[in-house]
């Protein structure tokens, strides 16, 4: 659309979502020569506008300064601002977040395209610029690279243009409007216009300038746009490069472009050209033999396009990347290079903790180091298009994109998690197909030359509908090279070829299978899944296990890759990540905002080492002999990586070496290791195999972990009297001292203390430290998950709160022996009277305590969330090291990714920190563990019949429960030591009703037990 003067109007007209901008196109560089261009540093043909603008902050439209872009007003008084930023970081407005509600919901009886006149925050911008030296006789060009949500734009005055759609660049010809000296530059930015009713993603709803803007110019014959194109032949090894340039400017016409490829070392590969005819060129040549580009081995050439004039003088060098692959549905299997693909993927929002969705380069590459070092081989762009540099970095560092546009309306027709489309948007509305094509457009015109773009997805969660069908044949027809995907059909199968493969989010592990089984037309991937919500992951073993079972199962995204959480101060000053509804933000939805396997400060969750485990390609089992290698690359061998070997008695290293051993891709080999198992003394063993890097890389250091398999078995004693319990120097005579209300026993330096009133242990000194500040009592309740919280598991199974609470004891019953004391308590519980509990503590002769718990059920009850004993202890036993699964916190269905070892935290780390204080911390498969002060004192507890679960906190599981945010926990008092013989999994289908899986649930209804030792270190 064209106009010369500005309307207000068009915020909300479904209409009009741009005015006077120009044509999206290809987001490449340019530059004047080869040197420039080969070095492709910053362009001098570009002028940077980011940094500190002039501001005014208007709650809404008729508060506005209105004339503000004239020549005359004057902005002193006003405040600065940062570009790129968000209003509402910088000081201004209401910080919120809403998940899948409209953020006006209960606020204003709305109806699209509607829109709130009371709450619709303006900001107005002014910079100032004088054009850079050279570009007085040159036309002039400015670009928005991301405005949220709608702006117009004026320069000396005078009406540029009028843009929507907050996550693709808007350009302006600025040329008519250019004036000498100084120039006045007038950006008004609105919250809320018809781009906002398609724009309901699951995020915080900022506004303003919050990606780059520049000015920039070009020669006199420019390239506006570039598409390239690659095929391979059927054989997949010889390359055709088809590349279609849009040319402008005066000297185009009898100009000549030539292209150089060049190889990754570069070396020209081939050279060919074509003259200019009526603005475009149209080269199609073949390449002949060339080298892949994959996520496991993204080799990219360099083509640089040349543009001489009728003279033959250069104007301009055009860098671009190019990737040779091909992507392609094969008998209903997708196929990279021909190989089938799995997709090991995460959903990715832009965030940074405090500067929102303005993220900068050092987050992005922190961002793609991390996901390539955790075996993540895939990101979805959720849900939006992101920064251009992200696509350069997918195509570099090797990582396969479904690239989404901008559009989500999922409140439309989702309320309260029931499917309500009475007035859902897009769906079959004719006058909103202009608005969400037109973001479809800017999409792939910008990002169509990125070789990791496998896939265009349609939007998120926007129903169905004959607009977003049009969308996908639109993607269809424009580029047929990649494939296209929509999960919303999933609810409106009337447009069931909108999407190319079956996505689902959230779908159970079975659903997907019966999808399978049903002789499906389409493959299936898991747009979303594994909601990373707090502590979960629980239970993504049961979806990477489809991979091999199901060619059509072709993997997954996990929700999501980062917290998206914001610091703030509490009322002492300190800073915390917030949450939403902690900004006063109603209406909110909380806590919602924190899915990451990424804390929102880039610090890596204890869930991403289930994450890496799960998703590593190569895989390694080991045994007694060697290790089988599993190599589930595509195309990588393993000749860039060394594998490393280690053999741990008790979790000690007996022996280490490495091997040169290449496995190719899609093959495997069982390698023989020199680990001597036929001549070891009795005890635990631990064979330990890992890939490693040989070299470092773009994405990890020499040496880091690719992969890692773990073996564990037990080697008979063969001498029976070396047993350490057997020397006679560590028994000593058992001591009772029965009074009317305690009972004291001493044997050596251990001296425990038992209450008759209290029916429980109330001291245990060991050499003179006291290990008990709180008494051991069972333990049925652990902190609610987020996840916990989704299943209502404080309304189904609060019951066994108040029991952990309120456990009485009954009876208890005594009896001594030479070489032990022995006194058993009996407890019953609020929950039943059928429900008994028998907690025994048998005192021995070398100073050992020894506890047994024992749980008797009945039919009728909830599952237990834990079956445990917890007591507290001193807080300067500060330290506890643990032979155990680990090195990260680890659950029953979360557990895969563990290994056995000796690991060791300060207490105080090991509670995670999640959003909302919860569970954490948990280890399995504990053999022992050590918790000692600065000086090394302090007590060790050993698994008895079993290995046991623990959780060492410097909080108990109700403190826990009863905070909302990390600052609202107690000041530290004591050390909480929690022995479980059983908890249950974390699980993560979902975090809004999906239970943890049945083998991970603990039934109420039998009888449980479990043992472990208190000794003295």
């Amino acid at each position: 659309m064209k106009a010369t003067q500005a309307d207000i109007n068009w915020l909300g007209d479904v209409s009009v979502f741009e005015v006077n901008r120009l044509n999206a196109y290809s987001d490449h560089r340019y530059y004047h020569t080869m040197e420039e261009a080969q070095a492709s540093g910053t362009m001098k043909m570009r002028y940077d506008l980011n940094g500190t603008w002039k501001f005014n902050y208007a709650v809404r439209p008729d508060c506005r300064p209105e004339l503000f872009y004239t020549a005359d007003f004057s902005s002193e008084g006003w405040d600065d601002i940062e570009v790129p930023g968000h209003i509402q970081l910088q000081g201004y407005g209401q910080i919120q977040y809403v998940n899948t509600q409209y953020p006006w919901d209960g606020l204003n009886e709305l109806r699209p395209p509607a829109l709130p006149q009371d709450k619709n925050a303006v900001g107005s911008y002014i910079r100032t610029f004088h054009l850079p030296s050279g570009w007085q006789n040159s036309p002039v060009y400015i670009s928005f690279q991301g405005v949220e949500s709608a702006f117009y734009v004026w320069l000396n005055g005078q009406f540029v243009g009028y843009g929507e759609d907050s996550f693709t660049p808007s350009d302006f010809d600025l040329t008519p409007f250019l004036q000498d000296g100084e120039n006045k530059l007038a950006v008004e930015v609105y919250q809320r216009s018809t781009g906002s009713w398609l724009e309901d993603q699951d995020f915080w709803r900022f506004s303003g300038i919050f990606r780059d803007v520049y000015l920039y110019t070009v020669p006199a014959a420019h390239i506006r746009d570039v598409r390239v194109v690659t095929d391979l032949d059927k054989s997949y090894t010889n390359g055709t490069l088809n590349l279609d340039l849009k040319l402008e400017g005066k000297a185009s016409a009898g100009a000549r472009v030539e292209a150089e490829l060049r190889d990754a070392e570069g070396t020209t590969v081939k050279t060919f050209g074509s003259k200019v005819s009526d603005d475009l060129v149209n080269i199609s040549e073949e390449i002949g033999k060339v080298h892949l580009w994959s996520a496991e081995i993204p080799y990219l050439y360099r083509l640089y396009i040349r543009v001489y004039n009728a003279a033959g003088e250069l104007l301009e060098v055009v860098p671009q990347a190019v990737g040779f692959r091909k992507f392609e549905m094969i008998d209903k299997v997708m196929h990279i290079n021909g190989k089938r693909i799995v997709f090991k993927g995460v959903n990715r929002h832009e965030f940074n903790p405090r500067r929102g969705r303005a993220i900068t380069k050092e987050d992005m590459l922190w961002d793609v180091r991390t996901i390539k070092q955790n075996n993540m081989n895939a990101v979805r762009t959720s849900h939006y298009p992101n920064q251009s540099l992200w696509y350069e970095l997918c195509d570099e560092y090797g990582l396969y994109v479904i690239d989404e546009m901008n559009l989500e309306t999922h409140g439309s027709w989702q309320k309260l998690g029931a499917v309500e489309p009475s007035w859902v948007i897009p769906g079959d509305r004719p006058e909103w197909h202009d608005i969400v094509m037109d973001r479809a457009v800017s999409m792939v015109e910008r990002d169509k030359n990125h070789p990791s773009i496998l896939i265009w997805s349609c939007g998120n969660e926007s129903h169905g509908g004959e607009v977003i069908y049009k969308v996908s044949q639109y993607f269809k027809s424009y580029d047929p090279t990649r494939l296209v995907h929509y999960e919303g059909v999933f609810h409106d199968r009337r447009f069931n070829e909108t999407s190319d493969m079956e996505s689902r989010m959230y779908a159970k592990p079975a659903d997907i299978e019966e999808f399978l089984n049903a002789d499906p037309e389409k493959p299936y991937i898991s747009c979303e899944y594994m909601h990373a919500m707090g502590n979960s992951i629980g239970g993504m073993h049961k979806y990477t296990e489809l991979e091999d079972k199901y060619p059509m199962y072709q993997g997954g995204f996990i929700w999501d890759y980062i917290d998206q959480s914001i610091y703030k101060k509490d009322r002492y000053g300190k800073e915390f990540l917030a949450y939403g509804g902690d900004f006063g933000d109603r209406p909110s939805d909380y806590s919602f905002c924190g899915n990451g396997i990424v804390h929102a400060d880039r610090k890596v969750t204890a869930k991403m080492q289930e994450v890496k485990f799960l998703y590593q390609n190569i895989k390694l089992f080991p045994d007694r002999e060697g290790v089988k290698i599993v190599n589930s690359n595509l195309f990588a061998d393993t000749s860039a990586l060394e594998l490393v070997y280690s053999l741990e008695r008790e979790g000690h290293e007996v022996l280490r070496g490495t091997l040169e051993v290449n496995v190719p891709a899609q093959s495997e080999k069982v390698v023989k290791l020199p680990l001597g198992t036929a001549s070891l003394a009795g005890g635990e063993y631990a064979v330990n195999t890992a890939f490693v890097l040989k070299a470092a890389t773009l994405w990890a250091d020499k040496g880091d972990e690719v992969a890692y398999g773990q073996y564990i078995f037990t080697q008979d004693q063969v001498d029976s009297n070396a047993a350490a319990g057997d020397d006679p120097n560590l028994k000593n005579e058992i001591q009772v001292v029965e009074g009317d209300v305690n009972i004291g026993v001493r044997v050596g330096h251990t001296h425990v203390l038992f209450s008759k009133a209290f029916g429980t242990l109330v001291s245990l000194k060991l050499s003179g430290l006291e290990t008990i500040a709180q008494p051991p009592a069972p333990l049925f309740w652990r902190a609610t998950t987020d996840n916990d919280k989704g299943t209502a598991m404080g309304f189904e199974l609060g019951a066994w709160y108040a029991a952990s609470l309120l456990p009485r004891c009954v009876e208890w019953k005594a009896e001594q022996k030479p070489d032990q004391y022995r006194i058993e308590f009996t407890y019953k519980l609020n929950i039943s009277s059928d429900v008994q509990v028998k907690v025994a503590y048998t005192v021995r002769a070398d100073g050992s305590v020894h506890v047994h718990n024992a749980y008797r059920g009945t039919a009728g009850l909830p599952n237990l969330p834990i079956h445990a004993l917890s007591f507290k202890t001193s807080p300067e036993f500060g330290n506890v090291e643990w032979l155990a699964m680990g090195p990260e916190e680890n659950y029953a269905d979360r557990a895969f990714g563990a290994r056995l070892g000796i690991h060791g935290s300060k207490v105080a780390d090991t509670v995670a920190p999640y959003l909302v204080p919860q569970e954490s911390g948990n280890r399995t498969g504990v053999r022992w563990a050590k918790l000692t002060d600065d000086a090394g004192r302090g007590f060790k507890i050993e698994a008895s019949a079993a290995p046991v679960e623990l959780n060492v906190s410097p909080y108990t599981a109700f403190e826990l429960e009863n905070a909302q945010h990390a600052y609202e926990l107690p000041p530290v008092h004591y050390t909480v030591v929690t022995v479980a013989g059983k908890q249950m999994g974390v699980g993560g289908d979902d975090s809004w009703g999906a239970p943890v899986h049945p083998e991970y649930r603990i039934s109420s209804d039998g009888e449980l037990e479990f043992e472990f030792v208190i000794r003295s270190l």
